[in-house]
């Protein structure tokens, strides 16, 4: 039982390390690049393609949660062990924690000449910030609450709405070799409908890893007190937001369906 879940947090923890070397590794290669090795558009495209390529790492081991707000709808709305749920979120968030400083390592330079040396968090007076290509930062406009929160929480709505969807043998599921293609595809949907406000984490490990990273890496706890203290609504709203969704697709499509045929 404990190898077995050794093995479980190990792909949480190298699936998540994937998402994130790729997803904040596209975000790097734009800012630093000065949008001349891409745009917002390559960003979406590369954060869909990073999902796909962590969930093909980890899903026949763990089930590529990759994200606290799918393990804990899981444990909410399929019946996920719950002496699960801290386990993998830690895991989850040590991959992507790796993987923030994979990108700081292999970046350095290019952040150096970028930024001459001086770390800065994105903000009104910041001509050369680095610290969005870790984590995400509202918009100067959008309040914390409701603003933020309810952003994250009805991108993360969505995206576990398809994630039970996709996932759904009784619908229309995909097969599951291309399964995590369309998860990755629903991720770049989101990125392209809800990402203006405040960059669609839609994932607390995911904001939290490479923030933490950032916090001991040069940029100071600014990153924690930005935008008056915004750190906490990528953590909070994306794990209401994925109880929702979950919820959202069993009260309106799962109870629906036949307990032994197929909708269609």
């Amino acid at each position: 039982m404990q190898q077995g879940l050794t093995r479980e947090l190990s792909a949480e923890f190298i699936g998540t390390f994937i998402l994130i070397v790729f997803g904040v590794g596209v975000n790097a290669q734009v800012t630093l690049g000065g949008s001349q090795f891409g745009d917002f558009f390559s960003i979406n495209v590369g954060w869909g393609l990073a999902v796909a390529m962590g969930v093909y790492v980890a899903g026949g081991v763990s089930g590529a949660h990759l994200n606290p707000a799918v393990t804990l709808a899981l444990a909410c709305h399929r019946g996920f062990a719950w002496n699960k749920v801290l386990p993998y979120m830690v895991a989850q968030v040590a991959g992507a924690f790796v993987a923030s400083a994979l990108i700081f390592a292999t970046y350095h330079e290019a952040i150096e000449h970028y930024d001459g040396g001086v770390r800065q968090i994105p903000g009104p007076t910041a001509e050369h910030a680095t610290a969005g290509i870790w984590a995400t930062y509202p918009q100067e406009y959008l309040s914390n609450f409701p603003g933020g929160f309810v952003d994250q929480v009805v991108g993360t709505a969505l995206l576990l709405l398809l994630i039970f969807a996709i996932s759904d043998e009784k619908n229309v599921a995909p097969k599951m070799n291309f399964a995590p293609v369309v998860v990755g595809m629903a991720v770049f949907l989101i990125g392209m409908t809800y990402g203006i406000n405040c960059g669609y984490a839609i994932n607390p490990a995911r904001d939290f890893g490479p923030r933490l990273f950032t916090a001991v890496a040069g940029w100071g706890s600014g990153v924690f007190s930005a935008h008056d203290y915004f750190f906490w609504v990528p953590i909070v709203g994306p794990l209401v937001g994925g109880v929702i969704g979950g919820w959202v697709y069993d009260a309106f499509i799962t109870k629906h369906h036949s307990p032994t045929e197929p909708v269609v």
